[in-house]
């Protein structure tokens, strides 16, 4: 029988997820755990895998949609499973013991997304589709006109990028603006869209009609890869016989309107909820890096020639916050309701920068890792953030957050909490800073570390010594290196 794919939970607090591409079409062979769907969440873009074998039977959901957890996203058919060619989706046919040839039919719940609308008792179908008959004609025009509402029920969007007029109106117009267009004898391509990026609606469609048939100017108007509608009230343009200099020009002429969608509208979504749900509070120590540099430094190249990676300082800063962790399990620890939750196993989250939007992977165990295997765990789990190759689980489940903004060249932040976490370490760029160092003045290798904390469960004092911590173990230098070929 059918199988659902359901929007999973990728992280703690993700609770919903964006279609960026559909990596199988309808009608597809998928095995199981073969990829079907790209998704973006402020976590990472992840690819869900398919649960069942079979064929991709119905897509519930469209590119650059927004699809909340536990939501449908498409249905596939058991293997053998017969499929029903039905413009711009698929059906699964009827079982014996389901279909009945006296009760009277049913319409089909309507589609929105990946939710489901009852339908409406009182409801017609349009028009019959002429070249069916029987019950088949039936079932396939009830089918066509439910999946003609649901397109025009859904909110008009568009995936990010410019593409041409008439690939844009032809493949992102709903099926029933396409039906339209054709009984009307419009070509879509000289359509100007309404919707986002110019994408064709039902009422542009009429609006177009009816202005032709008044015999007025219906041609889109170009502007750069846009087009403008055409309005009866819009006034003549002004001739221009010269360029427009800057200072003549409009200010919303100066201006780039960008939507906030993808993983940057997820992004900002959990900023925001992090920061109404805790009461941050930033404590910023300063540390001598001086045996850490002196350390890197003398086994930097064996290391590369026998790890293939680069010897950073993020290693060692993972591995003193980890033992400083042991220490101070509150800095560990969730807060669910009126519960706090100490955690006794320590998943390190990473903050990358991607092209994206900024991703934090996760390090699991990292108290078992030592700093060869950390740091190939930082360059792989970067790498791969970057190209977009990031599984579900190692975006999920980390217990303790780090961020890099030293490697851009901040020298002190403020960083706001992964929730459900308890605390963020942010570690700062290392400069050569005149210091007091007993008592006479010396030039050293000076490092912010900067602790945001959720102050409903970590009090300040518990704060300062966890980060005093850290600070001595990077002071004190003492970490082995296998560097031995």
């Amino acid at each position: 029988m059918p199988t659902e794919v359901i929007m999973p939970q990728i992280g703690e607090t993700v609770v919903s997820g964006t279609i960026v591409k559909w990596l199988k079409e309808i009608g597809d062979q998928v095995a199981v755990d073969e990829s079907l769907v790209e998704i973006a969440t402020d976590k990472a873009n992840v690819e869900i895998p398919s649960p069942a074998a079979g064929v991709l039977q119905k897509k519930l959901a469209e590119e650059g949609e927004e699809v909340k957890v536990g939501g449908l996203l498409a249905i596939i058919s058991a293997p053998g499973e017969k499929v029903a060619e039905v413009p711009g989706t698929a059906t699964v046919e009827k079982r014996p013991e389901a279909a009945s040839k006296t009760a009277e039919p049913q319409a089909p719940s309507k589609v929105v997304g990946a939710q489901f609308i009852a339908p409406k008792e009182e409801r017609k179908p349009e028009k019959k589709a002429p070249s069916l008959e029987g019950e088949k004609a039936k079932e396939r025009e009830t089918e066509e006109e439910r999946i003609e509402e649901a397109e025009a029920a859904r909110p008009v969007e568009s995936e990010e990028g410019i593409v041409s007029a008439a690939e844009r109106r032809l493949t992102k117009s709903s099926p029933l603006v396409r039906r339209m267009a054709k009984e009307h004898g419009v070509n879509l391509a000289d359509v100007t869209g309404s919707g986002l990026d110019g994408r064709v609606t039902k009422e542009d469609i009429l609006d177009y009609v009816a202005r032709r048939q008044k015999g007025i100017e219906v041609a889109p108007k170009p502007v750069g890869a846009q087009f403008i509608a055409p309005k009866e009230e819009r006034k003549p343009e002004k001739k221009e016989t010269a360029p427009k200099r800057p200072a003549d020009q409009a200010l919303e002429d100066l201006e780039e309107v960008i939507p906030l969608e993808g993983m940057r509208k997820a992004i900002a979504e959990h900023m925001a909820r992090s920061k109404r749900t805790s009461p941050h509070v930033t404590t910023v120590a300063e540390a001598d890096m001086s045996e850490v540099s002196a350390l890197r430094e003398k086994n930097k190249e064996a290391f590369r020639q026998k790890y293939g990676v680069s010897l950073t300082f993020l290693p060692f800063i993972i591995a003193a916050s980890v033992q400083a962790l042991k220490e101070f399990p509150y800095l560990n620890s969730s807060l669910v309701d009126d519960r706090i939750i100490l955690k006794r196993y320590y998943h390190v989250g990473v903050s990358v920068q991607t092209e994206r939007g900024l991703m934090t992977p996760v390090i699991r165990n990292a108290d078992r890792l030592g700093v060869e295997d950390l740091a190939k765990a930082v360059d792989s789990l970067a790498r791969r953030a970057r190209e977009g190759r990031l599984s579900l689980n190692e975006i999920q489940g980390g217990t303790f957050s780090i961020t890099n903004p030293g490697s851009y060249g901040a020298i002190l932040s403020t960083p706001i909490i992964n929730q459900p976490q308890a605390a963020i370490l942010g570690a700062e760029k290392i400069e050569k800073r005149a210091v007091v160092v007993d008592d006479a003045i010396a030039i050293r290798p000076m490092m912010y570390l900067c602790l945001s904390y959720d102050h409903r469960i970590v009090d300040g004092a518990t704060s300062i010594q966890f980060l005093q911590r850290v600070r001595a173990l990077l002071e004190a230098g003492k970490f082995e290196i296998d560097v031995c070929l």
